[in-house]
């Protein structure tokens, strides 16, 4: 095999990114809700985790209807976060530490205390009018059949006008309209405005949504039934991919910087569509498809779903791995992790932390936060108030970060904006920063050598053992370098033979000793092991 010349250390691409949820991580002042300079105090503790960037759900003005995904003005931070002069300072000092900064940048809707949608509709003649998409209903009502994701018609009548504006989640959150140009050319230059305070790069909130259909045609249904809507013409638009290589050019006059798409479909993800943003390298320069979240505990299962998503991606597209986010359960408690649920955390994390691919961690993950029980008095989420109590909403893995065992598990001196979860006085990073054996040390180990082996940041995946059995097993190879994982997704005693290796020293292990030697071809693999071995 030709020798492969290591590209240029990328940070977004060969380090790690540490997904954080401003109101839930540190508090600085007491009034329980995380903010800036909570962060910015916990800059060690994630440094010391070994993250290279982190990114920020939205911090921008808001009046917090869907907690800061309705934005009333892109270039101003919400006091409750704290000012513009802190978020500079969080920049100063995260970079100071080698970790780079992702902000969250909301381009399908606005909140309509926005100053743009106040402006359109004022009238339908405001030269505004058309930067969101308006249009008359018809004899029964809305224009068409399009349904929001929270439930619903996606279309508002505005009694002034007599038209309905277009609205893909809260009716508080309106579409833009990305069809029109110089709404388009408007919320550049606020995406410029930030690039020019120094953030490295962006998380793009539902990037697949943002243009809609020109003829407003009906969405069809699943199997005829009008709550089961398939969104064929309020997602994936050809001219969504054209918005996107658009602000890639943007983005990329800038050294060093990223866009990061969330491209959600139904679950379980779709591997196919998220690569089609990536536009061989005139695209994004990731996107999360979210196909690991939705798959069953199985070895098996999680093979197909690796494989497949990597082919589809492009030669010059890169992909990233995630296991939970603020949107979806915590990953430790997905269906049916009802035993040995820190041995499946672990072996999960191995995962993450060894796939070819960025891997993103949300905040918490690290020390195997739970989802909390939010009683119906306690929940903010306008989803879990909405749909109680057949969904209790979000809110269970957004809960406050678990510091320590003193009050508020050292998140705030105040009352947190979230009940504390009830197992914050064992689980929590004080304590398991003593253990050895915890999570948390599994986390900083595993990065630690992901940074410390090429093959894990540059190297090509050779899949050796497809989930057969209950054993995932796969190379990392690059050039000279080979790093072999495996891993066993069950709580029994297995045997594997490896033909492709003759043996291994290890590099890290939940069963063996460091720099033990292996042969591959007759290895007994104790229940729920992970083994990485430098082959």
């Amino acid at each position: 095999m030709e020798h492969q010349q290591p590209e240029p250390w990328i940070w977004w691409k060969h380090g790690v990114i540490y997904h954080i949820y401003p109101r839930s991580f540190m508090d600085s002042n007491g009034d329980g809700v995380g903010d800036i300079q909570g962060i910015i105090s916990k800059l060690n503790y994630l440094s010391d985790l070994g993250v290279d960037g982190i990114w920020l759900s939205p911090v921008f003005l808001s009046p917090m209807v869907d907690f800061g995904y309705d934005v009333s003005d892109y270039r101003e931070i919400d006091p409750v976060y704290g000012t513009m002069d802190d978020f500079k300072m969080l920049i100063d000092k995260a970079h100071g530490l080698g970790i780079r900064v992702i902000s969250d940048m909301i381009l399908n809707h606005t909140s309509d205390q926005h100053p743009w949608f106040l402006e359109s509709m004022a009238s339908k003649e405001n030269p505004k009018r058309n930067w969101y998409i308006w249009k008359d209903g018809n004899k029964s009502g809305p224009p068409n059949n399009w349904k929001t994701t929270v439930g619903g018609s996606a279309w508002e009548l505005d009694e002034t006008t007599g038209q309905y504006y277009c609205h893909s989640f809260f009716k508080e959150q309106p579409d833009l309209n990305w069809r029109n140009p110089a709404l388009s050319e408007a919320f550049f230059t606020e995406v410029k405005f930030w690039l020019d305070i120094g953030v490295d790069g962006f998380r793009l909130d539902v990037i697949n949504f943002i243009v809609k259909d020109k003829k407003f045609r009906n969405n069809p249904y699943f199997f005829g039934i009008p709550v089961f809507q398939r969104h064929i013409f309020t997602r994936n638009r050809p001219k969504s991919h054209k918005i996107v290589r658009e602000l890639r050019k943007l983005v990329d006059q800038y050294d060093n910087r990223v866009i990061v798409g969330e491209i959600y479909t139904l679950p379980p993800g779709n591997s196919k569509i998220a690569a089609s943003y990536l536009s061989n390298g005139s695209g994004m320069h990731m996107a999360f498809d979210f196909s690991l979240i939705f798959r069953h505990w199985s070895a098996r299962k999680y093979y197909e779903c690796i494989n497949d998503g990597y082919r589809y991606i492009p030669e010059k597209g890169w992909p990233c791995n995630v296991l939970s986010n603020h949107d979806l359960f915590r990953s430790i408690d997905r269906f049916p992790w009802r035993h040995n649920k820190v041995e499946k955390a672990k072996v999960a994390a191995a995962l993450l932390l060894t796939l070819k691919g960025t891997p993103f961690i949300y905040y918490g993950e690290e020390i195997g936060m739970r989802n909390a029980k939010i009683k119906y008095r306690d929940i903010q989420d306008p989803l879990g108030k909405r749909f109680w109590p057949f969904f209790s909403g979000r809110d269970k893995a957004r809960t406050p970060m678990q510091w320590n065992s003193g009050k508020n598990t050292g998140f705030t001196a105040g009352n947190p904006w979230l009940p504390v979860n009830a197992d914050a006085l064992k689980r929590n990073v004080e304590n398991q920063e003593k253990d050895k054996n915890s999570i948390l040390n599994f986390y900083r180990m595993l990065i630690k050598i992901h940074k410390s082996h090429i093959a894990l940041q540059q190297g090509r995946w050779v899949p050796l053992i497809a989930g057969q059995h209950g054993i995932l097993a796969f190379a990392r190879i690059h050039n000279e370098e080979r790093i072999v994982v495996v891993l066993n997704f069950t709580g029994r005693k297995k045997r594997i033979f490896l033909a492709e290796h003759n043996f291994g020293c290890v590099l890290f292990s939940t069963h063996r000793k460091y720099e033990e030697i292996f042969y591959f071809q007759n290895l007994w693999i104790f229940p729920f092991e992970v083994s990485v071995y430098k082959a």
